[in-house]
């Protein structure tokens, strides 16, 4: 029970006097996050959107590689992105391995299938009739897509909220391509597992706080964007 009020006292001090290694973690989180969920839901839209919306050679095989992708453990893709990036790999000259870059691209191909099969359930839900109306005006698959996003707005929210979720949650992937060096690419996960193991539990303890705080944000953000005066 010591170990405990102890390492939350410690924490909360940490906090209160804005510990400078605390927050450089907690803003390159959110750099490296943010910027892997723009990059997914900037695919994964579009992509969920078309396998709603349209027949095309290969549909199939997206279908199957999204729901394979919603499941797939973060550690495959750490391993992935590793041997692509490696030094003697297909991409190794543009020497990204143990980069933020490298947690982005990571943190998008968790990210990326989340959205796109979020998108897809949501705008599946929708209105057949309002496709319908849509398709009979003659409107391009394009001003369809539009069209619904516009009135999936509040479930395509939660899909980007779902995919931002996976990406600032992920440990394996970014501990992999990251190397979670001190200043450079150490995240709240990563360096949450590292104080862990060292037994540093007033910091460990302090970042599950901000990320908890982070994932409390969010939610609240989409709860008042789903109320109808926020519309």
């Amino acid at each position: 029970m010591d170990l405990i009020i102890e390492g939350f006292r410690q924490a909360f001090g940490l906090i209160a006097r804005g510990d400078p290694t605390l927050f450089d973690i907690v803003a390159r989180s959110l750099a490296v996050s943010l910027s892997a969920t723009f990059l997914a839901a900037l695919v994964g839209i579009p992509a969920g959107a078309a396998l709603v919306l349209r027949a095309f050679p290969g549909r199939g095989l997206l279908e199957i590689t999204v729901n394979t992708g919603m499941a797939l453990p973060p550690v495959v893709v750490g391993l992935v992105v590793t041997i692509l990036l490696w030094r003697t790999g297909p991409l190794g000259a543009l020497t990204l391995l143990y980069t933020p870059q490298a947690m982005v691209s990571a943190q998008f191909l968790v990210a990326m299938p989340i959205a796109a099969g979020l998108t897809r359930s949501a705008l599946a839900a929708m209105d057949p009739d309002l496709i319908a109306a849509l398709r009979a005006d003659g409107a391009a698959d394009r001003i369809v897509a539009l069209e619904l996003a516009r009135a999936a707005a509040p479930q395509l929210a939660v899909a980007v909220a779902a995919a931002f979720g996976r990406a600032i949650a992920e440990v394996g992937a970014s501990l992999m391509v990251g190397g979670n060096l001190l200043g450079h690419t150490r995240i709240l996960t990563t360096a949450i597992a590292l104080e862990v193991s060292r037994g540093d539990f007033g910091l460990a303890i302090a970042l599950g706080i901000i990320l908890l705080a982070i994932a409390f944000v969010v939610n609240l953000l989409l709860g008042w964007r789903s109320r109808p005066w926020a519309n």
